[in-house]
């Protein structure tokens, strides 16, 4: 019977713990370098609105050792910057968070790389096409978006106009 091989190096599990994290008392990273232009939060909005939470945000605990003792233990937001500015304006309470343990160097990877790493995916434009024509949203900057994205990706949707 052949042996199974284990990876040589396995990816190391970051992630310490879920929850709900108090909007208010949420601290956002001062290295964040994303913008949310209004055109992004509207369509968020809208999509909030029509659909729901599907994603929790991402805190670092910064627990670790490495962490200067001023900010070893300020848990700190890494991801969910635009779903937390209008969680404050809407009057959201709570969140759903993932908790992370991540060294500085890490965290500063972690917020150069998330968005950009998603960003890299390319269209099926099949797939998108006839996804777009079963998507249905009242909302107008939702329906904006969408717009956009076929026009972006070179499609229109099947059964629909957007």
């Amino acid at each position: 019977m052949a042996k199974s091989k284990t990876p040589a190096s396995p990816w190391r599990n970051r992630i310490v713990g879920y929850g709900e994290a108090v909007t208010a008392e949420i601290v956002e990273s001062s290295r964040n370098w994303r913008l949310h232009p209004a055109e992004q939060t509207d369509a968020l909005a809208g999509v909030l609105t029509d659909v729901g939470l599907v994603q929790n945000i991402v805190i670092n605990q910064r627990a670790g050792e490495q962490w200067p003792e001023a900010e070893r233990g300020r848990p700190v937001l890494v991801d969910g910057h635009a779903r937390v500015a209008l969680a404050l304006h809407e009057g959201q309470a709570v969140l759903p968070a993932t908790y992370v343990e991540l060294t500085p160097g890490e965290e500063a990877e972690i917020l150069a790389t998330l968005d950009p790493v998603a960003a890299l995916a390319q269209a099926d434009r099949e797939k998108l096409a006839g996804l777009l024509g079963t998507v249905q949203s009242g909302n107008a900057a939702v329906q904006e978006m969408l717009s956009q994205l076929a026009e972006r990706e070179g499609v229109v949707p099947k059964d629909e106009p957007i």
